[in-house]
């Protein structure tokens, strides 16, 4: 049987959870993506090159694979905190999707480590999606807090609305680390919170809004719809929904 992958959230369905990024330099995209229905996207900025780390609980004297899928100028594949020798692997660029690959070994004491990405100076944005990191579990007895999707949430309610925007509130799911809002079918944007403003709409004009609860294990299905009307003009009759 194929190990588990050990890194969570490691296509980023679930937006940012589980990762950090330096100087507030990652987002999602729904497009470009390897696989699933998002990908990191990174962008350095002055003295920053776009890290976004995450640390994994492993087992002392155990060896480890390290993959990712990544896109773009000059993108870094590492691990650091092995307590041997930590490793990285990078490509100069490509303009499609392409595989970087390295593996390491943990020293007699080491109980976790942090993957990473990160471009480079001066450089344009850079995508990641579909990081791996398999060998022996950090803690085997304890169980996957994420063995399956969350349930799908109730239908949204429809708050302030613009001559541009739609403000959309739903109840929490259990067990859902970030929801998905769908405008008219396509992907909107991904949030962590339980409501969320679409942007960019049309003045005067209908939209069907659904959303989605995501988590490690994978995303739900949609929620009931609701329509929502845009305002003809700002400060002026509100159409209502």
């Amino acid at each position: 049987a194929a190990e588990p992958n050990l890194v969570r959230n490691a296509g980023f369905e679930s937006g940012l959870s589980g990762w950090t990024c330096s100087a507030g330099s990652g987002t999602t995209v729904s497009s470009p993506v390897h696989g699933g229905t998002a990908a990191l996207k990174a962008t350095p900025a002055g003295s920053d090159n776009a890290k976004c780390s995450q640390t994994v609980a492993v087992q002392p004297d155990s060896k480890y694979e390290l993959s990712a899928w990544v896109q773009g100028s000059y993108v870094y594949l590492g691990a650091s905190g092995t307590g041997t020798t930590d490793v990285s692997t990078w490509t100069p660029g490509s303009s499609g999707w392409q595989q970087l690959k390295t593996s390491f070994t943990t020293g007699p004491n080491t109980t976790s480590v942090t993957v990473h990405t990160h471009g480079w100076y001066g450089q344009s944005a850079y995508l990641a999606d579909d990081l791996s990191l398999t060998g022996p579990g950090g803690d085997p007895g304890e169980p996957d807090p994420d063995p399956e999707p969350p349930a799908a949430p109730g239908a949204p309610t429809v708050g302030t609305t613009t001559s541009s925007s739609v403000t959309l509130n739903w109840n929490a799911v259990a067990g859902a680390t970030g929801y998905t809002v769908y405008r008219d079918g396509a992907k909107a944007l991904s949030v962590q919170g339980t409501s969320a403003t679409v942007t960019g709409l049309a003045a005067a004009t209908s939209y069907e809004f659904r959303v989605s609860a995501v988590n490690g294990a994978g995303e739900s299905a949609k929620s009931a719809p609701v329509t929502a009307t845009t305002r003809s003009r700002d400060g002026g009759d509100n159409p209502g929904t």
